[in-house]
């Protein structure tokens, strides 16, 4: 079970069976052996030939001389500092901070696991199932259109349209409305206006 609490992983850290100190030391090779093994990193050994990455005696190179599996160190020759009485002590590294530029594979064990994976296969990418069944719908189209053979059709001529005859002009029909009822109205009343103005005359 993975936890978040910092006291709880620096517990599991320096309590660590050896199987998995060992995994710790992992360190990563250098484009040539990644080449030749087949494997990104290898954890660090006694004998490897490592390049500092990282602080301030980066692109140093040596040979590891030992190996601190209780502090998670490795120590390299030639990278040394000095004390105040004149004495020389080596600087510890962490494996992480190091790229092994050379292997030590005097040992029957590394061989065996440098052999190992390098013969592992590369992770293969699990395709969507979206994707897989537009591959089938696909496939099986083409094997339609296979087993069916194609037929040329041969155009046919369309027939010749005849031009429509022109309707005779008609004569179109005056809609009556409000408007001409009450235009014939007018002249009647006027009429019975006119009859009254005579009769009172008389």
């Amino acid at each position: 079970m993975q936890t978040t609490k910092p006291r709880t992983q620096r517990k599991k850290l320096f309590q660590a069976p050896a199987h998995i100190r060992y995994k710790q030391f992992s360190a990563p090779l250098s484009s040539d052996l990644k080449k030749k093994h087949g494997t990104n990193a290898v954890p660090v050994k006694v004998g490897d030939t490592v390049r500092i990455m990282r602080g301030d005696r980066r692109g140093f190179e040596g040979k590891v001389n030992k190996v601190s599996r209780s502090k998670y160190r490795i120590f390299a020759e030639g990278v040394t500092r000095t004390k105040v009485d004149g004495s020389t002590i080596q600087i510890p590294i962490h494996p992480s901070k190091a790229m092994i530029i050379n292997l030590e594979v005097g040992d029957k064990w590394r061989r065996k696991v440098l052999e190992r994976k390098g013969i592992m296969p590369p992770k293969r990418e699990v395709p969507s199932p979206v994707a897989v069944a537009a591959e089938k719908r696909k496939a099986a189209k083409a094997e339609k259109d296979r087993a069916t053979p194609k037929k040329t059709k041969e155009k046919a001529r369309k027939p010749r349209r005849k031009k429509k005859a022109e309707p005779a002009p008609t004569k179109e029909k005056v809609k009556k409305t409000r408007r001409t009822a009450k235009a014939k109205a007018k002249p009647r009343r006027r009429k019975a206006t006119e009859a009254a103005v005579e009769k009172g005359e008389e």
